[in-house]
């Protein structure tokens, strides 16, 4: 035997039905808060911000990365 069963109700209904707290004011304030973070951060998504604290870590990278391969042109030629 087979039985199907429709309910049409809101997640609202549907959480009230079944017990389950209210979590929209909490989803709210967290919303909030998150809004308020990115405003204050925003100054750190600025290209030139993001730029410069990837190019003062890119330069060390970059020169080890040409050392590398110096070592290895180095190492095939010699070999």
């Amino acid at each position: 035997m087979k039985v199907n069963i429709e309910i049409d109700c809101t997640p609202a209904e549907a959480r009230a039905f079944l017990g389950l707290p209210d979590v929209a004011p909490l989803n709210e304030l967290l919303v909030q808060e998150m809004q308020k973070r990115m405003a204050e951060n925003m100054t750190a998504m600025q290209p030139e911000e993001l730029m410069k604290s990837w190019t003062s870590f890119g330069v060390q990278a970059q020169d080890q990365f040409r050392r590398l391969m110096e070592a290895a042109v180095s190492g095939q030629t010699k070999g």
